[in-house]
């Protein structure tokens, strides 16, 4: 369990603390609209009206404290950078910080911000890459190149073992785990048998997994 500072309520900061208190985290909650406050102290272990731009304000926050500081400040950039810089100056340990676009990610990372999230883009590729694919149900992203991905098993490899697949040595990719029913089975090998009710867990690049599933 983590202890975590949210900043900025709006949409993806409420998203955040319901997610955050599903995972069990404390979490201290702010922002400057008294209603977004009141609706999320149901959900976060604190939370404060307050202006996070007010270095007093924020300071009473004890945010070196804190494992964790999120800036989810969206819409007002200037306040985002500034809470961004404050939180440093005042001793936070890590500070993740929302971004709309590139240059907002540049002056966050040079004024404190140890890493940036880019929400709007992240979700926007997710449902290009999801819904532009019928065998993509779901992916995390690695890198650059690589992802992690959720694919249906093709007709055409039902009652095949994994060693006959053998999309490792054809396509760069690796069955990390089958998928059946919500239960997670990752004790698989080459004599595993696929059928058409299971998920695949890959790994590997997005457009080699295209090649592989238009054969």
């Amino acid at each position: 369990m983590k202890s975590i500072l949210l900043i900025g309520l709006g949409r993806f900061g409420r998203h955040i603390a319901e997610q955050l208190n599903i995972l069990g985290h404390e979490v201290m909650a702010v922002d400057h609209n008294e209603e977004r406050v009141n609706d999320i102290l149901p959900m976060v272990t604190n939370a404060q009206i307050g202006d996070s731009t007010n270095e007093e304000f924020l300071s009473s926050l004890g945010v070196g404290n804190y494992d964790v500081c999120i800036v989810a400040i969206a819409g007002d950039f200037q306040s985002s950078l500034e809470t961004t810089s404050l939180l440093k100056e005042l001793g936070a340990k890590f500070v993740v910080s929302r971004a709309e676009r590139d240059v907002q990610a540049k002056f966050l990372l040079r004024n404190g911000a140890d890493e940036v999230v880019y929400p709007e883009r992240q979700m926007a590729k997710w449902t290009a890459i999801r819904y532009s694919a019928d065998h993509i149900l779901d992916y995390i992203e690695l890198d650059g190149t690589n992802a992690i991905f959720e694919v249906t098993v093709p007709k055409h490899w039902a009652g095949m073992a994994v060693g006959q697949v053998d999309i490792r040595k054809k396509y760069n990719i690796n069955i990390l785990a089958i998928k059946k029913d919500g239960k997670i089975d990752a004790k698989i090998n080459a004599d595993t048998v696929l059928t058409e009710d299971e998920t695949l867990l890959v790994l590997g690049d997005y457009k080699a997994l295209q090649k592989c599933f238009l054969v």
